[in-house]
C-alpha cells in the first residue's frame, strides 16, 4: 500500500512550499498493488494533479543539476519528481540518498521504473510481446503512460492490451484477517499471472484469477471524489455515502470506487463492494467490465467523476454488449451546463438574466471584452475548480498583469470574463428533479459576504435573511425552468447574484454540490438519499418530498480557513477558495446562530473592548452604520486617519491609531499589546497594501478576529448584540427539526 499527501500551496501565495513537522497537506490518496512500483504509480495518478504516474506522461524540460540538487535537499511537494530528474541526469542512487536520506530500497525501485520507461520509448506499441507488456503493467504503468512512450493513444493501448488478453485481476483485502469469513472485503487491481506447464511439449498456458465474487443482484457503481482538496472535499463523500446507504436499503448491491483513505466511503462496510482504485478512465472502465453494473452514478463525487462523463458515455455507446447506463442527468446536459456558449443559449431561450460576459484567448481580446462590459470584472480560466486563479480586476493594468502572469492562456482554455456585480448578494440554491420533470427546491442560501467571495469561503444562512419575496419568487421560478431545460434527474446547484431588486444567474451545476450536507441538516431532509432514489426511478411524489421546506430556525454555515498553517499568506477572502472545512450554528435568531458558527470556527467575537477599523475608499461610507452599531453596544473604535476622517464626518466618536510608517505606537503595537479585540479591515484591490497585510497576519498570530468584508462586519455586529443580550443555549438538532 502506498499513501501520498495532496498539497495546495498554489492556493496560498507567499507561503514557502517547504515540508516541516507541521502538517501542510489538505488530503491524501492511497493505492494498493502487488509491487511497490505498481502501488506507487497508482497512488500518484490517484492524486489528480494531472499526472498519469511517475512521469512518462508529458514532454518535460529538465532542470539544471544545481537546481535538482537544491530540490533534493529541501523536502517539498515536488521532490518525488525531482528524484526522477536526478536519475534522468545520471545521478546515482548513492548520490540521491546522500541529498534526501530516502531509503536506497525505494530509490532502487524508482530507478527501475526509469529503465522500463526507456525500454518503452524505443519500442513501437505493436512490437511489444504479451510478456513484455504484462511486465510493464505489473510495474504500474497506465495506458496513458504507455501511449505517451509509444506515440500512440490511450485507446490504442487499451485495444492492443485487451487483444493480447492483458486485463487486470482483482484481489481482496481480507477485513477479518482470515480468522473467519469476511463478508465485506475490498478489492484492488493488479496484473498477476499464474503459469501452468503442460506436457507433450505444448506452450505454457498463462491464466489469471480474479477474486471478484459473482452476483445476481441489481448492481450500481458509485464514483467517489478522490483525495480531499480545497474545492472538493468531505461534502462530496457525504453524498456518496448517503447514496450507498439509500440504495442498499432498497435492495441494490452498491459498488464504491474511490482512492481516499480518509473518508467514510472507503470504510469497507459503507458499500457492498469497495474498489480502492484511481478515478481515471482506464481504471473505472476496468471495474465496469469486471462488474457489469446496471447503473453508474457520477453526480455525487464532485468534478472528478464529471470529467469521466463523456469518456464513459462514449464507451457505453460504442459497446453494445454492455448494458450499463449512466444514472441521473445525462452527460449531454452536464456538458451543456459547463459549456459557456451552450449554457448562454439556454438562458437566452428562457429569458434568464446573467451578468455581461465574454471569452478571451489573449490580452487584446480580454481588453476589448473588459472595456465593453466595463470594470470591475471577474476573470478566470474556463476549467477551474474551487475558484483556482480567479480574480476581480479593476483596471487595464490589473488585467494585463493577470493575463501575463497569473494564468497560462492556451487556445483550448480561454479566459472567462464576467461583469463583477459590486455590492451584490450571492445566493446558492440546491434542488432535486425527477424523471417526470418535477422540481423541488431543497434550500435557498443567502451568502453573508458579498458576491466576489468564493461560495466555499463565504458564510451563508438558511432561510434567507434580507431577500425580498419578489426576488425569492424570481429565484424559485428560474430554478425550476433551468432544471427542466437541462433535463436534470437528481441534484442541481445554481448560484445567483442579487443586486438591488435585479436577479442574475452566475452558474448552474447539475450535480451534488458542497452545500448538500449543510442544507440537509438545516431542513431535516436527506437530499442525497432522495436524489439517488429519484435516479433509480422513484418520483419526488412517491418519496413524499413535493415542496420546499422553510425551517422556523436559522442555520448559519461558516468556513474554516487554514491561514495559520501557511505563514506569509495574506488572510483576505476573494474569488479563489481557500477553506478546508466548515462549521454550522443553529438558533431561532440570526445573530445568535452566526455567533455559534463563529465559535465553531474558533473565532471569539468580543462583547467589550476595542475595534480597529481601516477601510478602502470604496467601503468607508458603507462602514458608518456598522461602526455606529459597535459604538451603541459599548465598544471603543479606533481607526487610521483616512477612515477616521469619514467616520468623524458622520458624527461618530473615533480615536486615531497610527499607521506603520507614521511613528510609534502604531497599529501593530496596539495588536501585540492586547489593546485591540476585533479588526475590520477591507483590502485595496488585488494587491493589498503591505501595511494591511502585516496587520492581518499579526492579528492571526495573536488570535484576534479579523473581518475583511462589510457584510461580514454587519453579521458580526448582529452576533455581538445577541451575545450581549442573552447567554447561548444548547439544543439537539432533532429538537429543531421536530
Amino acid at each position: 500500500m502506498t499513501k501520498i499527501p495532496r498539497f495546495a500551496f498554489e492556493k496560498f501565495p507567499g507561503s514557502s512550499p517547504v515540508l516541516t513537522t507541521q502538517m501542510k497537506s489538505v488530503g491524501e490518496a492511497m493505492a494498493i498493488g502487488r509491487t511497490f512500483q505498481e502501488s506507487f504509480q497508482k497512488a500518484l495518478r490517484s492524486l489528480e494533479v494531472g499526472r498519469a504516474g511517475w512521469g512518462c506522461d508529458r514532454a518535460e524540460k529538465l532542470p539544471s543539476l544545481e537546481q535538482i540538487r537544491a530540490g533534493l535537499r529541501t523536502p517539498n511537494p515536488d521532490r518525488i519528481f525531482t528524484v526522477r530528474h536526478a536519475f534522468q541526469m545520471g545521478m546515482t542512487v548513492e548520490e540521491v540518498f546522500d541529498l534526501t536520506s530516502i531509503d536506497p530500497w525505494f530509490l532502487d525501485k524508482l530507478q527501475s521504473l526509469l529503465e522500463t520507461e526507456k525500454f518503452l520509448k524505443r519500442s513501437p506499441l505493436k512490437s511489444l510481446t504479451r510478456e513484455q507488456l504484462y511486465a510493464v503493467k505489473q510495474e504500474g504503468f497506465s495506458d496513458r503512460q504507455i501511449a505517451f512512450a509509444t506515440k500512440t493513444t490511450e485507446d490504442d493501448v487499451r485495444t492492443y492490451r485487451k487483444n493480447l488478453g492483458i486485463i487486470p485481476v482483482y484481489k481482496t483485502v481480507d477485513t477479518c484477517a482470515a480468522e473467519f469469513e469476511a463478508f465485506t472485503p475490498y478489492y484492488y487491481s493488479t496484473y498477476e499471472s499464474e503459469v501452468t506447464e503442460l506436457v507433450d511439449g505444448q506452450e505454457p498456458i498463462v491464466s489469471t484469477e480474479s477474486e471478484v465474487l459473482p452476483s445476481t443482484r441489481r448492481k450500481v457503481m458509485i464514483l467517489g471524489g478522490g483525495p480531499n482538496r480545497i474545492g472538493q472535499g468531505i461534502e462530496f463523500d457525504y453524498c456518496c455515502c448517503h447514496a450507498s446507504y439509500a440504495l442498499r436499503a432498497n435492495d441494490f448491491e452498491t459498488i464504491m470506487v474511490n482512492s481516499n483513505p480518509e473518508t467514510v466511503s472507503t470504510d469497507y462496510d459503507t458499500s457492498d463492494r469497495l474498489y480502492f482504485e484511481p478515478l481515471t478512465k482506464e481504471d473505472v472502465l476496468n471495474i465496469l467490465e469486471a462488474e457489469d453494473p446496471e447503473g453508474v452514478i457520477i453526480q455525487f463525487g464532485g468534478q472528478t467523476p464529471l470529467k469521466l462523463a463523456v469518456p464513459l458515455q462514449q464507451y457505453l455507446s460504442g459497446t453494445p454488449e454492455v448494458s450499463t447506463k449512466i444514472w441521473g442527468t445525462s452527460p449531454e446536459s452536464i456538458d451543456a451546463a459547463e459549456d459557456r456558449e451552450k449554457f448562454e443559449k439556454i438562458l437566452r431561450e428562457l429569458d434568464i438574466r446573467q451578468p455581461a460576459n465574454g471569452l478571451a484567448r489573449s490580452y487584446d481580446e480580454a481588453l476589448r471584452v473588459a472595456q465593453r462590459i466595463n470594470y470591475p470584472v471577474v476573470v478566470r480560466p474556463s476549467y477551474v475548480l474551487g475558484g483556482r486563479a480567479m480574480e476581480i480586476v479593476y483596471s487595464d493594468a490589473d488585467l494585463e498583469r493577470y493575463m501575463s502572469y497569473a494564468v497560462l492562456v492556451e487556445p483550448d482554455h480561454p479566459i472567462l470574463i464576467d461583469k463583477f456585480l459590486e455590492n451584490a448578494i450571492e445566493v446558492d440554491v440546491d434542488a432535486i428533479a425527477d424523471h417526470d420533470g418535477n422540481v423541488v427546491i431543497g434550500g435557498i442560501m443567502e451568502h453573508i459576504e458579498q458576491a466576489g467571495i468564493h461560495s466555499g469561503d463565504s458564510a451563508c444562512s438558511i432561510p434567507t435573511v434580507t431577500l425580498s419575496e419578489p426576488v425569492l419568487d424570481v429565484i424559485r421560478t428560474w430554478t425550476v425552468q433551468l432544471a427542466k431545460a437541462l433535463k436534470v434527474v437528481g441534484l442541481m446547484n445554481i448560484q445567483f447574484a442579487v443586486q438591488g431588486d435585479q436577479v442574475y444567474i452566475i452558474e448552474a451545476n447539475p450535480r451534488a454540490s458542497r452545500t448538500v450536507p449543510f442544507v440537509s441538516k438545516a431542513i431535516g431532509v436527506p437530499l442525497a438519499k432522495m436524489a439517488v432514489l429519484v435516479m433509480s426511478g422513484e418520483t419526488l411524489e412517491s418519496l413524499g418530498f413535493t415542496q420546499e421546506v422553510i425551517p422556523k430556525h436559522i442555520s448559519v454555515k461558516e468556513a474554516v480557513l487554514p491561514f495559520d498553517k501557511f505563514p506569509g499568506t495574506d488572510t483576505i477572502l476573494g474569488p479563489e477558495m481557500r477553506s478546508t472545512g466548515e462549521v454550522m450554528g443553529i438558533d431561532t435568531d440570526f445573530g445568535t446562530a452566526y455567533a455559534k458558527a463563529e465559535l465553531g470556527a474558533s473565532q471569539r467575537l468580543p462583547q467589550q473592548g476595542t475595534v480597529f477599523v481601516s477601510m478602502n475608499d470604496r467601503d468607508k461610507v458603507a462602514a458608518v452604520p456598522v461602526v455606529r452599531d459597535f459604538i451603541d453596544m459599548g465598544l471603543k473604535i479606533v481607526a487610521t486617519e483616512g477612515t477616521r476622517k469619514v467616520l468623524l464626518e458622520h458624527g461618530l466618536k473615533v480615536d486615531l491609531v497610527l499607521k506603520l510608517h507614521e511613528g510609534r505606537p502604531h497599529v501593530l503595537d496596539w495588536i501585540k499589546n492586547g489593546q485591540v479585540q476585533l479588526i475590520i479591515n477591507t483590502p485595496v484591490g488585488a494587491t493589498a497594501q503591505i501595511d494591511d497585510r502585516l496587520i492581518r497576519r499579526t492579528a492571526l498570530t495573536h488570535k484576534i478576529p479579523t473581518i475583511t468584508t462589510i457584510a461580514g462586519a454587519k453579521a458580526a455586529a448582529a452576533a455581538v448584540r445577541s451575545l450581549q443580550s442573552q447567554p447561548l443555549s444548547v439544543k439537539a438538532l432533532q429538537d429543531y427539526e421536530n
